[in-house]
């Protein structure tokens, strides 16, 4: 029988574990940090903070799933309001936002010319007009609106039960340490096949995974002037805006994607993102202590984790010749190797 691959990658020692199954990290820093250190209250309150939710929409009426999913499930319509941003100036996906009445805010972005492009770009107009719908609606969040932070989401996505829990919960940590930058309630390689079944275990990550993610105003007063023309989830991902700063991220997807048609045609939707797990079992994270996941706590016990596993070779491994451990580690030194055995 052929046991499910999984793979953990260090980026600072350029280290890769593997095995059968993942090593329990989630459980593990929960139960070594006896030095807790607790978020500080006073960052997250239900009376003073405010996080709104901006869903990016066109021209797909099926934005009423999306709507509906999260004013089913939003423990408070004041506290988490829900602006929906509207480009493509589609009539119908206009009147089934507008049909929502109080419980949505409704903004159309004004410009709808057609973007002035490379003519070898031309193919890719439509991610030139997103990019520019993206940075005039956080304009409207941050600097209309007001706020200090915001979840974005898609028209097209589906949303776990605990979708606010989750970003309750972070919002403080997100606030207080200065090497993160975003909150995701995506993982990219979350399909249920390669997945620990453990929806508590929550990872830092140095890749930006979107899909519905959480920023702050101070991100977006060091990004929005500098915002790219097109692919602006590719531009995040570069070090010169990461600047060495990570994301948080759920082992199971908080969010799915159904939008099979769009401006990327469904690309690698049948492939991929159809198969990508979302959480359906609800975790009380704001009962829970998160504090591992800070950086000074996280990388720490990480390290020991991954160093405290049995070396193999990746060709024994992949023969089945190796027994009788739940995970081990393999070395790579370059990002060729490292592309073989992923």
């Amino acid at each position: 029988m052929t046991s499910n691959l999984f793979l953990y990658c260090d980026i600072v020692d350029r280290k890769i574990t593997n095995g059968k199954g993942r090593p329990d990290i989630g459980e593990h820093l929960n139960g070594v940090n006896s030095s807790k250190i607790y978020i500080e209250k006073i960052l997250f309150s239900d009376k003073e903070v405010v996080i709104p939710v901006l869903v990016i929409a066109c021209n797909r009426v099926s934005v009423r799933k999306n709507l509906d999913q999260l004013i089913k499930i939003r423990p408070s319509a004041s506290k988490f309001p829900i602006i929906v941003s509207q480009d493509c100036g589609h009539v119908p996906t206009a009147k089934v936002i507008q049909s929502y009445g109080s419980q949505v805010i409704h903004i159309q972005q004004p410009d709808l010319s057609e973007p002035q492009i490379p003519w070898s770009h031309r193919k890719w107009k439509g991610y030139y007009k997103i990019s520019r719908h993206y940075k005039w609606a956080l304009n409207q969040v941050f600097h209309k609106l007001k706020h200090t932070s915001v979840i974005i989401v898609e028209d097209d996505l589906d949303i776990s039960p605990d979708f606010f829990e989750y970003f309750s919960a972070l919002y403080p940590i997100l606030k207080s340490d200065p090497t993160l930058w975003c909150i995701s309630a995506w993982n990219d390689n979350g399909k249920e096949n390669i997945i620990e079944n453990n929806s508590e275990l929550l990872y830092r990550t140095d890749f930006f995974p979107g899909l519905g993610w959480m920023l702050t105003n101070d991100l977006w007063n060091e990004l929005g002037p500098k915002w790219p023309l097109t692919f602006w989830d590719d531009w995040l991902r570069h070090p010169d805006q990461r600047k060495g700063r990570s994301c948080i991220r759920p082992e199971i997807s908080r969010t799915h994607t159904f939008g099979k048609i769009g401006v990327s045609k469904g690309q690698f939707f049948d492939k991929h993102l159809k198969f990508i797990k979302l959480n359906s079992k609800p975790v009380k994270f704001t009962k829970m202590d998160l504090s591992y996941l800070k950086k000074e706590n996280f990388d720490k016990l990480f390290h020991e984790k991954v160093y405290s596993l049995p070396t193999v070779n990746w060709m024994d491994l992949k023969l089945n010749k190796v027994s009788g451990h739940t995970a081990v580690r393999i070395d790579y030194n370059d990002k060729k190797s490292l592309s073989n055995y992923c």
